[in-house]
């Protein structure tokens, strides 16, 4: 799996319009062979910064399954209209991970409370 991370500097009169229109976009990155899950960050820190994170299976899925597609096409109609600067996108590879399972640890408390 690969990892795509952009940081996204939008216009800042026009965050709460660029955040409606990536729901829209979001149908045309989930259309492509190889897209297995996104999903945007907003900065507590800078007001109109934002981090773009996408899984896909292999970096090829992105930068040519994606990026030389139709469903690229649209998504660039739609959304880069809204950055400045134009983002960096960079990919990465898991060389380790630890995740608590949150969810799931507070449904089995819950579980555990019923029986």
């Amino acid at each position: 799996m690969i990892l795509e991370a952009a940081f996204l500097y939008v216009k800042p009169e026009l965050a709460s319009q660029f955040e409606a229109d990536f729901v829209k976009a979001s149908q045309y990155i989930s259309s492509i062979d190889g897209y297995l899950g996104h999903r945007l960050e907003k900065c507590l820190e800078v007001e109109n910064k934002y981090l773009l994170l996408v899984d896909w299976d292999t970096l090829e899925d992105h930068t040519v399954g994606f990026r030389t597609s139709e469903a690229y096409l649209e998504w660039k109609k739609i959304l880069h209209y809204y950055y400045e600067p134009f983002p960096i996108v960079e990919h990465f590879k898991t060389v380790f991970e630890n995740k608590k399972l949150q969810f799931f640890c507070h449904k089995f408390k819950e579980l555990k409370r019923i029986f």
